[in-house]
């Protein structure tokens, strides 16, 4: 009885430390990526949003790459339409991260709805890591708490700041945006063909930004991916073969 009642407490011993350590990363990923919210408040504000635009945005949108491409593009003059449409497109892969981590939480029907407000890349990050569903929807609920209460307040200090200094683009400011997007990024660049895939794209973007409407270029660059792909596999096939 004792052996057992030994055996019982160790077990709860080693889950609670499982569960600490889940939730120890799911509050650095959450806080590290939430403060960056202030960047993105700042470039709302100084692309011309008010400042209720802006934390709706924060609010309701929660996917900072397609937040950042979407006042990037009204900054730059473009259509409010091709400007969606941008982030739209980058806001698709949060779709197959859902019906991925709909399968690993299996959480009630009634959840479901408020949940997916939460699936972006960090959630889905976090929670895909984890060994057990236990500890998904654990490192899930508390990324996502995390980020959203973090990225919402720091929008709303960062467009405050915005307007309390004016003119962001004499501080250098305009460019808060893209280095946030480009930090968030880098990490996840693991592979040769994930790589060549955001080098193809940067130089799309790039070259298509002095002759299409602004927008447009960041759509075209979507293109960099099954080009990349394409190749890939012709070389494979080639090798293949010998």
């Amino acid at each position: 009885m004792a052996d057992r009642t030994a055996l019982e407490d160790e077990d709860v011993d080693i889950g609670g430390k499982a569960d600490r350590a889940v939730v120890r990363d799911a509050l650095g990923v959450g806080v590290a990526v939430g403060l960056s919210g202030f960047a993105f408040g700042v470039t709302s504000a100084g692309s011309g949003l008010t400042l209720l635009q802006t934390c709706v945005l924060s609010l309701l949108v929660f996917t900072g790459a397609s937040q950042f491409a979407l006042v990037g593009a009204l900054a730059a003059g473009g259509g409010p339409f091709t400007a969606a449409a941008g982030a739209l497109f980058l806001g698709v892969r949060n779709a197959f991260y859902g019906l991925r981590l709909s399968q690993l939480l299996a959480l009630p029907r009634a959840v479901r709805p408020f949940a997916a407000q939460w699936v972006i890349d960090e959630t889905a990050a976090v929670a895909l890591a984890q060994p057990t569903r236990r500890a998904a929807r654990l490192g899930f609920v508390v990324t996502g708490l995390t980020l959203y209460l973090l990225w919402n307040l720091t929008t709303l200090l960062g467009a405050l700041g915005a307007e309390a200094i004016g003119d962001t683009d004499a501080w250098g400011l305009d460019a808060a945006g893209p280095a946030v997007f480009l930090a968030l990024l880098a990490p996840m660049l693991k592979t040769g063909t994930e790589r060549a895939v955001a080098g193809l794209a940067v130089l799309l973007g790039l070259g298509l930004l002095p002759v299409l409407p602004a927008g447009v270029p960041v759509l075209l660059a979507a293109l960099a991916a099954p080009a990349v792909l394409w190749a890939d596999g012709r070389r494979r096939g080639r090798g293949d073969t010998r």
